[in-house]
């Protein structure tokens, strides 16, 4: 038996969700090593850059820092000591750098300036294949929108036929939520901070090794790290984190619509869309089962559990919390997981969608007529009065259910009727409202 990975790793058997995206390589415990191994780094060459510690230590530290030289599963196994990984890496890191530069490793902080830097680094990494699938996921939409401008279907209320819309604006208004996930991630992912306070906040450490300036030592701390400055110390202020939540829930849920819509359309029932490449099924050899949106709304459905913890870490007592920090890195971890699968699907999901105009136009008529009963009751109104019109309405449509006969059949038999152009007010494609134009204007948006 041969395996591409270590025991006990963990490979996403059980996380179609994101187990083959790309937030999946870097939000694994290698990524995580890398980032904490990064953080560590950039603090010694912050410390340099101020004159507050050797070049030749920021050197030593930075080329020591390299994941493959630390074992993982060692890590682990000493975490639970301390409570979280950066003291074991602290000693193996010192080790490593060696006797003359060693004191130079973590100098001045604490582990959580560590922890949450690295988390920081974790996350604006793994946004990028986000964001990157964001952007397949809403040209693939726009190009939708653009072709089905004009392609009626009926719209659907509390699951029943209401009136006609265009599948243009059905999938312009499934770009519209895209793009409002782009925006929110792109500006939590700029924002994200690096983090530098010491033991309780106060950089005293710091300031007993020699640095004069704490804003110049968190900005040049940052730069190094690849990190927006913080104002304070955010040890107990978790806005970065409450953000991250805020908007990767918000991103699972908007790509979750996308994929309950297309579960709706894409039963055999109603077929007026289908995925490019459904899944089959163990059993049933003529199953094409629609599993990338299956696993946007898997998705959407776990998010805002994992969202819930992290806000709920917002009440982080004293200036170091216990407990509250050490909650967020595993939801954390796993809503950029399911998130950056999501993306991944989405965009797959987009690009292959088949839409079936026949289908549509078929749907249309199994009310025999009656998705237009609203613009038949406004348009009669002046020739019948309103509540005439509205009374005739009600009892054609009791008929029409009653004796599954057209809407249009019964329309002619009525004589106060004689001489309206019945097949224009019929026709759902000619009750769109402002359809094509909301859409062209959803498309204007970059």
């Amino acid at each position: 038996m041969t395996s591409a990975s270590p025991p006990y790793a963990d490979t996403g058997l059980l996380a179609p969700e994101w187990g083959l995206s790309g937030a999946a390589s870097e939000t694994s415990d290698h990524a995580y090593l890398r980032a904490l191994l990064d953080a560590e780094a950039a603090l010694t060459r912050a410390q340099a850059a101020l004159g507050l510690a050797p070049a030749e230590a920021a050197a030593a530290v930075t080329g020591a820092a390299v994941p493959d030289r630390f074992g993982i599963r060692s890590l682990a196994a000493r975490t639970a000591d301390g409570g979280n990984p950066v003291i074991p890496l602290v000693a193996d890191l010192t080790a490593a750098v060696g006797e003359e530069y060693g004191p130079y490793v973590h100098r001045g902080a604490t582990s959580q300036d560590i922890m949450d830097t690295a988390t920081m680094l974790v996350a604006v990494r793994a946004l990028r294949p986000v964001l990157a699938d964001l952007g397949r996921t809403e040209r693939a939409l726009a190009r939708l929108a653009a072709a089905h401008r004009d392609t009626v279907l009926p719209g659907r209320t509390l699951t029943q036929h209401a009136v006609p819309t265009t599948f243009g604006l059905k999938a312009a208004g499934w770009r519209s939520l895209v793009l409002d996930a782009r925006d929110r991630v792109t500006r939590v992912r700029d924002s994200l901070p690096a983090q530098l306070g010491g033991a309780a906040g106060t950089l005293a450490a710091f300031r007993a090794y020699g640095t004069k300036d704490a804003t110049a030592l968190t900005r040049a701390y940052a730069r190094e790290a690849g990190l927006a400055a913080p104002v304070l110390p955010w040890h107990t202020l978790r806005t970065p984190v409450a953000d991250l939540a805020g908007c990767l829930a918000f991103t699972a849920g908007a790509l979750g619509k996308l994929g309950v819509d297309v579960l709706t359309l894409s039963r055999t029932e109603i077929a007026e869309v289908s995925e490019g490449s459904g899944g089959g099924s163990s059993a049933m050899p003529h199953k094409a089962n629609p599993v990338r949106a299956t696993l946007l709304a898997a998705a959407a459905r776990r998010a805002p559990q994992l969202a819930a913890t992290l806000y709920g870490s917002l009440a982080a007592e004293d200036e170091r919390p216990a407990g509250a920090w050490h909650a967020e890195w595993e939801p954390l971890r796993d809503l950029l997981r399911l998130v950056g699968g999501a993306a991944s699907h989405a965009a797959e999901l987009a690009e292959g969608l088949r839409v079936h105009p026949a289908a549509m136009r078929r749907n249309l008529g199994i009310t025999r007529g009656l998705i237009v009963s609203e613009r038949l009751s406004a348009a009669l109104a002046p020739v019948l009065g309103r509540a005439r019109a509205k009374e005739l309405l009600t009892e054609l449509a009791r008929r029409a259910h009653e004796e599954n006969r057209p809407l249009s059949e019964l329309l002619t038999q009525v004589a106060e009727l004689k001489g309206i152009d019945l097949d224009d007010l019929l026709d759902p494609a000619h009750y769109t409202g402002f359809a094509g134009p909301l859409t062209d204007r959803a498309l204007e948006r970059p």
